[in-house]
């Protein structure tokens, strides 16, 4: 389980940074969400539910 939660991390990273032109636009948005998703990960393990 910990294994697919970092594959799928990484993988959003990724996806996260402006490196084409059309997602020069785009804001915090991906970096935001992605924030948002490793504070919800990091409450479920410190609840110990992941």
């Amino acid at each position: 389980m910990n294994l697919i939660l970092l594959i799928i991390l990484i993988i959003l990273v990724i996806g996260a940074l402006p490196t084409w032109p059309y997602s020069a636009g785009w804001g915090y948005y991906p970096s935001g969400g992605l924030g948002l998703i490793l504070i919800i990960i990091l409450i479920l393990l410190l609840l110990g539910r992941i």
